[in-house]
């Protein structure tokens, strides 16, 4: 597809960028729905910090115990196809050095002629859960903005690895996208997000011309809202909150809603969020 091209490589990391683990969950499954090989793993001693991001210990199918260390894997398909070829670069977000790291991994990128790299990210947001779950799609460079019907951010402030790796790639030649899935912020109790998930694989497809499984998400989306509307059920507070939820956005979809009032309303929106990444709708939608 003109924009991104036929090799695209599609990132998602657990910790800041990954609200009701949505982006993290949509690349195990593109994993687990494909057949991939691992082309390059960055060397943990380098990036993380243990006492942040601790080893595991785990027994294989002898019984024997060995030690999973936190890791980052660019992983490339076995069966090369006609179309475009989804490679996956996923992980946890590194402690230190993001230079070298984004660096380290663009390189290899360079090295497997990648033609375009779409990220992947999940924040927590004032949105309904009843409601279809919002995707913004942006990137810094005007020609995938133009052939892909992108955004462009204005945000400024703190951002993820992804927004490293994304300006690293940028630079080098190799244009990037991304993808942020707003996850309402009163459903922490009920992470995984499929709902989210499923949001997230359905604009990836639509960017890259991609065929992307899809696997259970459509029925695990359902039984997801209807939990969340069980638990609602039993707290008048939270269904006023809701309904709240659901009238603004109902208001943001009208048609008689104009480009200036939503663009007014969204700029309030990011002059109330926290300071903090932990907090409701600090994760960065914009990048």
């Amino acid at each position: 597809m003109e924009g991104l091209g036929r090799r695209v490589l599609v990132a998602a990391f657990d910790g800041w960028n990954d609200a009701g683990e949505a982006a993290s969950s949509a690349l195990a499954l593109l994993r687990e729905q494909g057949e991939y090989e691992t082309v390059f793993s960055v060397d943990p001693e380098l990036y993380f910090d243990y006492q942040y991001t601790r080893p595991h210990v785990a027994l294989d199918a002898d019984g024997q115990r060995f030690m999973k260390w936190p890791e980052t894997t660019l992983m490339r398909p076995v069966t090369p196809t006609r179309g475009t070829q989804l490679w996956l670069l996923s992980g946890v977000e590194p402690a230190r050095a993001w230079q070298a790291f984004a660096a380290e991994i663009v390189d290899v990128a360079l090295r497997e002629d990648i033609t375009g790299i779409v990220a992947l990210g999940s924040m927590m947001s004032d949105v309904p859960h009843t409601r279809p779950i919002s995707v913004f799609a942006g990137s810094d460079s005007e020609v995938l903005r133009t052939s892909l019907d992108l955004e462009r951010s204005t945000y400024e402030g703190p951002v993820g690895i992804m927004s490293v790796l994304a300006h690293v790639a940028d630079a080098a030649g190799i244009p990037s996208a991304s993808l942020w899935a707003s996850v309402p912020h009163y459903v922490a109790g009920h992470t995984p997000s499929p709902k989210a998930t499923l949001a997230l694989l359905d604009r990836l497809e639509d960017i890259t011309g991609a065929k992307v499984p899809r696997a259970d998400l459509a029925a695990e989306s359902t039984a997801w809202e209807e939990s969340i509307n069980a638990a609602a059920a039993d707290d008048e507070e939270m269904t006023e909150y809701i309904r709240q939820l659901e009238r603004t956005r109902d208001t943001w979809d009208s048609p008689e809603a104009s480009g200036d009032a939503i663009a007014r309303e969204f700029e309030q929106y990011l002059k109330r969020r926290g300071d903090g990444p932990s907090k409701p709708g600090r994760d960065d939608p914009r990048r």
